[in-house]
C-alpha cells in the first residue's frame, strides 16, 4: 500500500482499491476487502507477526466491506480490540478507540460549549466531542467495555448504531449524516445480559433493542496453543528459541479450563503472557517472572491450585516463600 501519510481530511470520500483477503489475513476466500491507498495518520501501527481468527476476521471485514455494526463479544485480555485495529491498519483505515468507563458521558461524547479567547473577547462556543467528529470522517470507531457504558451513553449510541441513521446535536441544531466510510464496532466482555461471574465488575445488562442493532455478533476466544506460542514469538523475539515457552503457554491454558470449570477466579490472557515473558527479560527467572506478572495478584485461596498447575506444566513446586533470583545469589 502507500507509503506516505497524509489527513484525514485529505483522504477520498470512499475506499480507492481491493486487497485480497487471502494475501493480506491468510484466509482461504477468492473474496476482497474495501482499502484506502495511502495511510493517514489516524491508521494503526502495523504488527507483522499479528495472527488474524479466520470467523472473527470475516466478521469484522463485514463491517468494513458492508458498512456492518459488528460487536466482538469474548474474556478480557484476548485481543477483541487489537484484532480490529489490525484489520484497519492493513486496510490503511483510520481507526479510533473509545474506552466506555464511568467517566465517559454523553456530553464527552457529543461534545460541549467551551469558553475561547477570540480577538482579546472571551466568547462561548461549542466544542464538538469525538462522536460527531468520526460521524462525519472515513472512521472506524471502536467502543471498547461496550457493556460498561453509562446508560445515558448508551442511548447516545443507539442513535448511530442503524447504518443510515443520523446523529442529531441538540446544542446546535443540527443533524448529521454519517460519512460513507463511517464504520462502528464495538468489544464487550459480556453480551449484554450482565456478569454472573463476578469476574467483570462494573458490565451491565444492555437494551435488548439497542442490542439488536449490532448486526453482527461475533464471539472470540483465546486462540489454540500453537497459535498462542507463535503470537508470543512474534511479539517476544527473545523467547523465540526458550524452551519455556510451550510450558508458559500451556499453564495459561490451564488457568481458563480451571476458570470454566469454577475452580480459580482468575485467569490467564495473552496479555499476562506476554507479561510474564517481558519479566523473563527483565528479572532472568522464569519462576520470579511468573510470580510478578500473575500468581502475586491472585487470591491467596488459589495460589495453592496454580501452584499446582504450575508444577504440572514445569515439573518443579513453586511457593511463596521462594526467595528472589538476587536473593539466592547472596
Amino acid at each position: 500500500m502507500g507509503g506516505k501519510v497524509i489527513n484525514i481530511e485529505d483522504l477520498p470520500a470512499r475506499p480507492d482499491r481491493d486487497v485480497s483477503i487471502r494475501e493480506v489475513f491468510g484466509i482461504e476466500t477468492d473474496a476482497t476487502a474495501p482499502a484506502f491507498f495511502e495511510p493517514c495518520d489516524h491508521v494503526p501501527k502495523i504488527d507483522p507477526g499479528y495472527l488474524f481468527d479466520p470467523a472473527a476476521t470475516m466478521a469484522i471485514l463485514s463491517g468494513f466491506s458492508g458498512d456492518r455494526r459488528v460487536l466482538i463479544q469474548g474474556p478480557h485480555g484476548t485481543g477483541k480490540s487489537s484484532h480490529i485495529e489490525q484489520i484497519a491498519a492493513r486496510l490503511n483505515w483510520p481507526c479510533v478507540r473509545i474506552n466506555l468507563d464511568s467517566h465517559i458521558s454523553r456530553i464527552d461524547l457529543l461534545g460541549k460549549d467551551a469558553i475561547v479567547l477570540r480577538d482579546n473577547m472571551q466568547v462561548t462556543e461549542f466544542r464538538e466531542g469525538m462522536l460527531p467528529w468520526a460521524y462525519q470522517h472515513p472512521v472506524a470507531l471502536v467502543f471498547d467495555e461496550y457493556d460498561a457504558g453509562r446508560p445515558d451513553v448508551m442511548f447516545v449510541i443507539q442513535r448511530v448504531l442503524e447504518a443510515e441513521g443520523r446523529l442529531t446535536i441538540l446544542d446546535q441544531n443540527r443533524v448529521l449524516h454519517p460519512h460513507p466510510s463511517f464504520r462502528l464496532f464495538a468489544t464487550a466482555n459480556t453480551i449484554g445480559l450482565g456478569d454472573l461471574t463476578g469476574l467483570y465488575h462494573g458490565t451491565q445488562q444492555l437494551n435488548q433493542a439497542q442490542l439488536d442493532r449490532w448486526t453482527v455478533t461475533q464471539r472470540f476466544d483465546y486462540l489454540d496453543e500453537a497459535d498462542e506460542i507463535c503470537m508470543v514469538r512474534g511479539k517476544a523475539d527473545w523467547m523465540a528459541k526458550d524452551g519455556d515457552l510451550p510450558l508458559m503457554v500451556r499453564m495459561a491454558g490451564l488457568t481458563r479450563n480451571g476458570f470454566r470449570s469454577g475452580d480459580v477466579s482468575t485467569v490467564m490472557s495473552l496479555r499476562t503472557v506476554l507479561a510474564w515473558a517481558e519479566n523473563i527479560r527483565l528479572f532472568g527467572d522464569v519462576d520470579y517472572a511468573f510470580r510478578t506478572a500473575f500468581l502475586n495478584r491472585c487470591d491467596e485461596t488459589e495460589r495453592g491450585i496454580f501452584c499446582e498447575y504450575y508444577q504440572r506444566c514445569f515439573g518443579r513446586d513453586l511457593k511463596d516463600s521462594d526467595p528472589a533470583p538476587w536473593e539466592r545469589a547472596t
